[in-house]
């Protein structure tokens, strides 16, 4: 007999009701579940010819398949700011509030004009849920600029903590 799921067998030694004691082959006593046990009689043997069958599958060549973009992928975001002021400075450590949020913006500007300037559609900035201030910020910063709306980014991948920019590329 041998164990599902584990690597034990042995030999019945007793039966009582659906429990089975076998003795292992190092020679200790075991209780199982009879439906935890699986009766195996002889050796299993593999003929030369069915080894090379197995041995010729696995010389195969193996096609290679171009990946295919399903429709989420091809809108997916080209670029993503993390906006957490931990990415952006070694240490906040003796910064006030109004010094950190001022980092966060001057990045969020550079990284949103970097984006027009190389024709990148869609950029995500990351700026966490907290207490809104930052986020308003970005609102206000977005509605300067004419070319690009804005708007929550996806819910499932970034929660209520990022914010979604499309911009419009002049032809």
């Amino acid at each position: 007999m041998e164990v599902l799921d584990e690597a034990i067998a042995g030999i019945v030694q007793q039966v009582e009701g659906d429990e089975v004691t076998i003795l292992t082959d190092d020679g200790f006593p075991m209780r199982f579940m009879s439906h935890d046990l699986v009766k195996i009689e002889g050796d299993i043997t593999v003929s030369n010819f069915e080894a090379a069958q197995v041995k010729k599958q696995k010389e195969l060549p193996k096609k290679r398949t171009s990946p295919v973009l399903r429709p989420k992928e091809r809108s997916a975001p080209k670029m993503e700011v993390d906006l957490h002021i931990h990415q952006l400075v070694k240490s906040s450590k003796g910064m006030s509030n109004y010094d950190m949020l001022n980092i966060q913006l001057e990045t969020a500007k550079s990284q949103l004009d970097f984006a027009i300037r190389k024709r990148i559609q869609k950029v995500v900035f990351i700026h966490g849920v907290g207490e809104g201030v930052l986020k308003e910020e970005l609102h206000y910063l977005f509605n300067r600029y004419e070319n690009l709306k804005f708007y929550d980014a996806d819910y499932q991948k970034y929660g209520l903590g990022a914010t979604e920019v499309y911009i419009y590329q002049n032809a």
